[in-house]
């Protein structure tokens, strides 16, 4: 079989872990070729191309980002996209796809699949790890670690300073980066984007905290929380070129109306993309190993419309079509009964 590998979306802590895993496994147990796309899916629209062997592999285990290089985008951008992408599959004598992405990336796989036929196997990652049908995604956890990483250095400066800081992490629909590390780094209250918020409740968790003599408050913020509708403006935001809101800033907003409401002087942090740069931990790099290792075996089974994940420590494989269109939001559970005891 000649496997092709494609990174979409995003870059993630893990991906070049799970392409080592891929063409390891591919080449050396059941003697496949693989081929790398560069740049995602424009490198099969435009035929852009690397073959990939196990010594050129050699020592990408611990490095972040992709080698193959990403973008965001679809064949279905373009009126004959998908046949083009068969086509020149068909041209380069590749058999099948594994697919290493996001929703996104995931959407495109699973209809590539039923309209014209590609056999696909997808390999979930996004480091807001909200992927539909898996317990969790490589990337979520460094993204995490460099997160809580951020807020223990925090929590020393604004003691110092007897100051507030918002420190805002990624997590556009969901807020598992935010309440896993909020929880690890004790922070004064997390807001996330399943749970709208009261600002004059978090004003007053602040000041209940200072009241007992902690001189510091961290508030961590989700890029994509609001606020519930009349307790202050909604923040506005730019579209990106595929029609998302362009997210970031709404600790800005928090952290001006936490100081109106306290008077504590508050300062604002946003972690941004180092969350999803530089290296993956070592969670990251079994996890994503152990994806990339079924993904092949999945092909190899003829499984051809289908996403290997983990549920309960066990690979586990779903068929596409019931992960896309699907959100994994945060354990409510999580939230409302550990996060919310250390509010305040």
């Amino acid at each position: 079989m000649r496997i092709g590998v494609l990174t979409g979306g995003g870059d993630c802590p893990g991906l070049n872990a799970v392409i080592r895993a891929v063409t390891r496994k591919a080449i050396n147990d059941f003697g496949d070729s693989v081929v790398g796309f560069l740049d995602a899916w424009d490198g099969v629209l435009e035929k852009r191309s690397t073959e990939l062997t196990v010594a050129r592999l050699a020592g990408i285990l611990p490095r972040g980002g992709t080698i193959l290089g990403t973008r965001r985008g679809s064949p279905y951008d373009l009126p004959d996209g998908p046949a083009q992408v068969k086509q020149n599959l068909a041209d380069m004598g590749v058999d099948a796809l594994i697919v290493i992405g996001g929703n996104g990336s995931l959407w495109v796989a699973s209809h590539l699949n039923e309209d014209v036929g590609i056999p696909i196997v997808g390999v979930p990652k996004t480091i807001d790890n909200d992927i539909a049908e898996t317990d969790v995604c490589f990337g979520f956890h460094t993204a995490v670690q460099i997160a809580t990483d951020a807020i223990d250095r925090l929590h020393t400066t604004a003691e110092s300073h007897d100051r507030v800081m918002v420190v805002e992490v990624m997590g556009r629909d969901t807020g598992w980066i935010a309440t896993y590390a909020g929880i690890a780094g004790g922070a004064t209250a997390i807001l996330i984007p399943e749970r709208p918020f009261d600002i004059d409740d978090i004003a007053n968790e602040v000041k209940r905290k200072h009241s007992r003599g902690r001189y510091a408050s961290i508030v961590v913020v989700a890029e994509g929380a609001m606020p519930k509708e009349g307790t202050m403006p909604e923040p506005r935001y730019d579209l990106d070129p595929f029609g998302r809101p362009r997210l970031g800033g709404i600790s800005v907003e928090v952290a001006h109306a936490i100081e109106e409401r306290t008077g504590f002087e508050t300062r604002v942090v946003q972690i941004g993309h180092v969350q999803r740069g530089g290296t993956p931990n070592a969670f990251d790099r079994v996890l994503s190993t152990r994806l990339g290792i079924a993904a092949v075996e999945a092909l190899h089974a003829g499984e051809c419309s289908t996403m290997v994940g983990v549920r309960n420590e066990q690979i586990v494989h779903v068929p596409l079509s019931e992960v896309v269109g699907k959100t994994r939001h945060v354990d409510l559970s999580l939230y409302d009964d550990v996060a919310t005891v250390f509010f305040g």
